[in-house]
C-alpha cells in the first residue's frame, strides 16, 4: 500500500514539475522532509534493525527527489 501511495506521489510530483517547474520545488521538499521524518524515526532502533526501517523511507525520498527532477529536466529539453 504503502508503495503505491509513493509511486503516486511521485507521478504527481514529475507532472507538477513538468508543467509548472518553480511551484514544484515546496512539495517536493516537504515530501522529502515527511520521508527524512520516518527515515530518522526507524534509525533510531539499534543495529541492523535501524538500517532496515529507515532504508524504505531512503529509498522513497531519492524517488521523489528524481521523479522532480527529471520533470524539470524534461522540461528544459522542450522546444518551445
Amino acid at each position: 500500500m504503502m508503495v503505491l501511495g509513493i509511486v503516486a506521489v511521485c507521478v504527481v510530483l514529475a507532472l507538477l514539475a513538468f508543467l509548472v517547474p518553480r511551484l514544484s520545488r515546496h512539495p517536493q521538499r516537504g515530501t522529502q522532509r515527511t520521508l527524512g521524518l520516518g527515515s530518522r524515526a526507524g534509525g533510531k532502533a539499534p543495529g541492523v534493525l535501524g538500517r532496515a526501517l529507515s532504508k524504505p523511507f531512503r529509498s522513497s525520498s531519492k524517488a521523489v527527489g528524481r521523479s522532480g527532477s527529471a520533470g524539470r529536466r524534461a522540461r528544459g529539453h522542450m522546444p518551445f
